[in-house]
């Protein structure tokens, strides 16, 4: 009788401690003046994206309640609400990924695989006025065993997980401090030989599903050519960072779109990311709502996928969804 592996995919929990909660509701708009501003991102929070951001911690208890006997949970990044938007160098913030961390490991053990997602190391604010990628936040991941690469083996399978903020790092250059800058380019390069070095090992009867939190990572590593050897054994990479499906079917149809550079840092960083997005089907994209979804749909919730260790027949991943 063949193996079969169970994982439990889950992405963009955004958890937030007692010390972000204490931030309020109104965090995005603390020190935004432009009332045209401040009314547009209180709109599309309320209506379109997550109206109460720091009240979802339950919805990790239901997924921990509903994923109890997977053989591994693979979270893709986000683990904080992140509303200092420094990521893990805000104590708030570190404090709200340990709590989540505690939690997926009191019920899952060392089965827990975390790929880093942007808020876990920090982005400017989608209103462009604070916050930005820290080193000191890859540290502090790494004191919570985090890590920037991971492989493992089960059966024929092998499960990759790359830090997106690391390859699509010309991307994030803006939210980089000038004296940081040198010490990420050294990461991003030590980073992309860790992946190189999985693809060029890779047996011939291997499948890889690769996880990477935000897609826009997916065409710096298309470039590479120990990937590109390698495309015909990627099954899927499973993504997250866009919240629904919505959004990605959005992507899809405004792929190849022409970047924009006069509308601000947030606009111009997503018209960059969906230039090149018809890239990300060639790895046949997947994508792990958030586990809220959006406001608009409430579609949130996680992946239960099937791996036959054999991997005699694909994947099946199946969709639970998580009632808010």
């Amino acid at each position: 009788m063949r193996r079969c592996y169970t994982l439990a995919i889950v992405s963009d929990i955004h958890y937030a401690s007692a010390a972000e909660q204490a931030r309020g509701h109104g965090f995005e708009l603390a020190g935004l003046r432009n009332p045209v501003k401040r009314a547009a991102l209180r709109i599309y929070r309320n209506a379109v994206w997550i109206r109460n951001p720091l009240g979802m911690n339950y919805l990790l208890d239901r997924f921990i309640a509903a994923a109890g006997s997977a053989d591994y949970v693979v979270c893709l990044g986000d683990l904080a609400c992140d509303s200092a938007f420094l990521g893990l160098s805000d104590d708030a913030a570190f404090q709200s990924a340990r709590e989540c961390l505690d939690k997926l490991h009191r019920q899952f053990g060392d089965r827990v695989l975390v790929v880093l997602g942007d808020h876990d190391l920090g982005k400017i604010s989608l209103a462009g006025d604070r916050g930005g990628m820290r080193l000191a936040s890859l540290e502090r991941a790494s004191a919570l065993g985090l890590r920037t690469f991971w492989r493992i083996e089960l059966g024929r399978y092998v499960l990759i997980g790359v830090t997106s903020s690391l390859v699509a790092l010309s991307v994030f250059e803006p939210d980089l401090l000038g004296t940081e800058k040198q010490v990420w380019r050294q990461l991003r390069e030590q980073h992309l030989a860790e992946i190189k070095k999985a693809f060029d090992e890779l047996a011939q009867d291997q499948r890889v599903i690769l996880f990477c939190h935000d897609p826009s990572a997916l065409p710096f590593l298309r470039q590479h050519h120990s990937v590109q050897a390698r495309l015909g054994q990627i099954e899927c990479a499973v993504i997250g960072h866009l919240h629904s499906e919505l959004v990605l079917w959005k992507s899809r149809l405004l792929a190849g779109m022409p970047q924009i550079h006069f509308l601000g840092h947030s606009v111009k960083r997503f018209s960059t990311a969906l230039h090149d997005a018809r890239v990300w089907w060639d790895f046949n994209v997947k994508l792990c709502p958030a586990l809220a979804g959006i406001e608009l749909l409430k579609d949130g919730g996680f992946y239960e996928v099937k791996l036959d260790a054999a991997a005699i027949s694909p994947a099946e991943f199946n969709f639970q969804r998580i009632p808010r």
